[in-house]
């Protein structure tokens, strides 16, 4: 069976779905891998890197996706690239169902078996698989860099002859896999840190890693049983409003971090709370892509409102992209060998198995 990868569109996205040593990996299963002819050159990985280890390379691409088996990549193929498959071919990736639901029936009608990863279920057996942790925490460490490189004075608290420095205070608004990345991150580099979620279970992990978790009076825990956020009510969000706005006025730095599957980002940073924060003070919205948690995200541009930076990117993890690759390459490989019948050599789609049933677009 051959296993294939092709690039995607290197100005939105630098990611691989294969390093030289995950293809190894695929090739001691028995697979055959091909790749486009300078596959990882952006990255730094020459294609001898890859041939060492037995990967085939070709310089067409509509071959590639005509002859492969199973096609693994970070997002949905363009519909060009996708005309090339056939029936009974797998397509793998992070193919963000929810805004791509149309494109991805066209396929499954066309007898495609389409696996997004983003829909894998929080089980511990899938932890090895998910994507969405393991790159969300890489975007929580970068978010916590850029706003920091951003911010205009110290970040920890220095005493020195002339006089001490105070630390910078840090909010992260969403403590999931990002979220608690960036209390991390920012703890280890001197800033106090606070943290707010609207999952109350949220609060011992913030707390472990050093963090004040601040919380409404009477707070509901929204709570998926898949383990996301679900959206609040209007009482609760008026309530976190108010919190929200007393909090800001004496915060340095704000990581938005949070998110809803397959809705847009819900904005909570008002306009009125930005007014009150100090001027200097610096926005980084993680969930820009989705419409953004502030009033006035802009994707991949700064705007300034009042003296405050507010900061987001179409993807983070450009500027992270050897080692998301990596991270990412391995999720993908413990998601095919779930697949693979190792006695049989082949691929087994076993809709008893949770990870697989919920994955597969029907």
């Amino acid at each position: 069976m051959i296993i294939a990868s092709v690039l995607e569109n290197q100005k939105n996205e630098k990611r691989v779905a294969v390093t030289p040593e995950i293809a190894k990996k695929y090739i001691s299963l028995g697979f055959e891998v091909l790749l486009i002819e300078k596959y990882g050159n952006h990255l730094g990985i020459k294609d001898e890197e890859y041939s060492s280890v037995g990967v085939k390379f070709s310089s067409d691409e509509k071959e590639i996706l005509t002859k492969s088996d199973i096609i693994i990549q970070l997002g949905l193929l363009t519909n060009e690239k996708s005309s090339f498959l056939k029936e009974n071919k797998l397509l793998i990736g992070a193919l963000n169902f929810y805004e791509n639901k149309e494109e991805i029936d066209i396929l499954t009608k066309k007898g495609i078996k389409v696996f997004s990863l983003e829909l894998l279920p929080r089980i511990t057996r899938a932890q090895s698989m998910d994507i969405l942790s393991s790159q969300a925490n890489l975007a929580g460490y970068k978010a916590v860099i850029e706003s920091f490189s951003n911010f205009e004075k110290a970040i920890p608290m220095m005493m020195t002859a002339a006089g001490t420095i105070p630390a910078a205070k840090v909010l992260i608004v969403g403590a999931g896999v990002a979220g608690l990345q960036a209390i991390a991150t920012a703890k280890r580099m001197g800033a106090i840190v606070f943290a707010t979620d609207v999952r109350m279970a949220s609060k011992e992990q913030v707390e472990s890693l050093g963090g004040k978790f601040l919380t409404v009076e009477g707070a509901e825990n929204l709570e998926t049983e898949g383990g996301y956020a679900k959206e609040a009510s209007e009482d609760f969000k008026k309530k976190q409003e108010n919190l929200l706005s007393e909090t800001l006025r004496k915060i340095d730095i704000v990581i938005c971090t949070a998110l809803i599957p397959g809705k847009k980002a819900p904005v909570i940073i008002k306009e009125n709370m930005i007014q009150n924060m100090q001027p200097g003070s610096v926005i980084y919205d993680l969930a820009a892509i989705q419409g953004g948690n502030t009033a006035f995200t802009e994707v991949d541009n700064i705007i300034e409102k009042n003296g405050v930076k507010i900061m987001g990117e179409t993807n983070i993890l450009n500027k992270l992209p050897v080692s998301a690759s990596s991270l990412y390459a391995k999720n993908m490989f413990n998601f095919v060998e779930n697949l693979f019948d190792k006695e049989n050599k082949k691929i087994k789609i076993n809709l008893e198995d949770e990870i697989i049933e919920k994955t597969l677009i029907k």
